[in-house]
């Protein structure tokens, strides 16, 4: 059987492949929504397909408007039921094309940027990013490890005449670092905090870091109970020297430059209190896969999470995520 040149470019891309390399292979995979949905399918169910009400494992019925039906207990559902895409309206295309642009970018994409790349209405592109943020947080992700440098920054506007440092009126972020032997960075996690006190800070650093490990921070007393809790704490008292700092703390501040960096450039350091969590648990995501050897597997590991990520509505992303329930 003689294939069209087109048919046989295709195969060649996406044989034995489960995720694209490039944005070529990328629009050659996902032409359409059913493509889409098949690649889903395969990442939600990558052995037999188990239904969401009964839990047996079977061979579904297929039926109109994208159905599966099991052939047990006779329950509907579909690919994207119960996951971030569940009852959308917009093209599975156009949230893969986010997707990958989010995951391949190197520094990630605005809304606005979205809207011109896709073609999408603003909102839609803010919605789908939103959502995406959301996707991005493994809540069955391990807790840090080993010594962990942990200090906060300020982000935001210019406090003109205002007060510098913990008694600002800018945006709390408390960073935490892994630090490998001999050098180098691991994984981080970051928080928007209401205030540096001890009970926002311990309160950070139990959800995230395991007990036993090696804790480094400043002289800052909201530390002090760390020992207590099981973390062997090392305490570096710096001086008002922004170079000291840096030099004493490397990790932390040289995220915490990057971080701001990114939200300036990428995001013309537009955004607010209310959506900060969102943009520091994107920066995390990136941040933590910045060695992956393929950005079409980081790719792939953003829509693994979308399709486990129960649904979320406009309501719950248009006046700031609740991060407290997770």
């Amino acid at each position: 059987m003689n294939l069209s040149k087109d048919t046989q470019e295709s195969s060649k891309i996406t044989a034995g492949k489960d995720y694209p390399r490039t944005y070529r292979e990328f629009v050659t995979m996902f032409p359409d929504d059913k493509s889409c949905r098949d690649f889903l399918y395969k990442l939600r169910w990558s052995n037999d397909f188990i239904c969401p009400q009964c839990k047996i494992s079977s061979e579904p019925w297929y039926q109109t408007q994208n159905r599966l039906v099991c052939p047990n207990c006779h329950h509907q559902t579909t690919v994207t039921a119960g996951t971030i895409f569940d009852k959308t309206r917009t093209p599975l295309t156009t949230w893969l094309e986010v997707a990958w642009h989010i995951t391949t970018a190197k520094n990630g994409m605005s809304a606005k940027t979205i809207e011109q790349t896709s073609a999408i209405s603003y909102r839609t592109a803010w919605t789908i990013l939103q959502r995406f943020r959301i996707a991005m947080v493994n809540t069955e992700r391990k807790k840090l490890s080993g010594r962990v440098e942990i200090d906060e920054t300020l982000v935001g506007g210019v406090d003109v005449g205002g007060k510098r440092g913990r008694g600002s009126k800018k945006s709390v972020v408390v960073i935490a670092v892994e630090l490998q032997n001999p050098k180098g960075f691991g994984r981080t996690r970051m928080r928007f905090i209401p205030d540096a006190s001890s009970d926002s800070l311990i309160g950070f650093i139990k959800d995230i870091v395991q007990t036993g490990s090696t804790i480094c921070t400043d002289g800052w007393s909201g530390y002090n109970k760390l020992k207590s809790l099981n973390y062997n704490h090392e305490v570096t008292v710096v001086s008002h020297d922004n170079d000291q700092a840096h030099v004493s703390m490397p990790g932390v501040h040289r995220i915490a430059a990057l971080l701001k960096r990114w939200l300036l450039g990428t995001h013309q350091g537009s955004f607010s209190k209310d959506h900060l969590q969102s943009y520091l648990e994107e920066y995390t995501f990136r941040f933590n896969r910045r060695t992956s050897k393929s950005r079409g597997l980081v790719f792939r590991r953003l829509l693994e999470q979308a399709i486990v990520t129960p649904p979320i509505t406009k309501k719950d992303v248009t006046y700031g995520y609740n991060w407290e329930k997770d």
